[in-house]
């Protein structure tokens, strides 16, 4: 792992202090002097794995305690912050999990959106994006773990899932 600088520094015990582990580009805003310096912050700790790109304006900061770099986090949440809360549910073998109709652990997470499609690795978990109707999203209820909110597919739609899977 490479050394942060000192202004690198100021910015992780800020937001560490804060509890600001998901946070936009502005909420750095005052560590810089302009747009172009505030990039190359969030540059330099996206190369050195302190923070983690989650969509074009979202990052994941990684606790200072994660010595190594490497972290972990809810999915769910991770999920929830990078659809920005709207527009998606997750499904497939997730929630058939979290509803305890499996007890096979999924391999990865599948993310109903109407706004994005394909593969992503984010902190260790493989997340698949499936494009889906509107309408399709009224199917989903949300839920609460560790005091943040999800969308998931409710738990009537997740058995029908499963009996098509049978």
């Amino acid at each position: 792992m490479k050394g942060l600088s000192k202004k690198e520094i100021e910015v992780v015990a800020w937001l560490e202090f804060h509890e600001k582990y998901f946070f936009t580009s502005s909420d750095i805003e005052r560590f810089a002097e302009n747009k172009t310096q505030r990039y190359n912050i969030i540059k330099n700790l996206v190369r050195k794995k302190r923070i983690i790109k989650l969509n074009r304006a979202k990052y994941y900061l990684v606790p200072i305690k994660a010595k190594s770099g490497k972290w972990s986090e809810n999915p769910f949440i991770v999920v929830d912050e990078i659809c920005n809360s709207k527009d998606y549910f997750i499904g497939d073998w997730a929630a058939a999990n979290y509803w305890r109709l499996t007890d096979q652990i999924p391999m990865r997470i599948g993310v109903y959106t109407t706004r994005r499609q394909g593969n992503i690795r984010i902190l260790n978990t493989k997340i698949v994006f499936h494009r889906t109707s509107k309408k399709r999203l009224e199917k989903a209820v949300v839920k609460s773990i560790q005091g943040h909110t999800f969308r998931i597919l409710s738990k009537k739609e997740s058995k029908k899932w499963m009996k098509l899977r049978e």
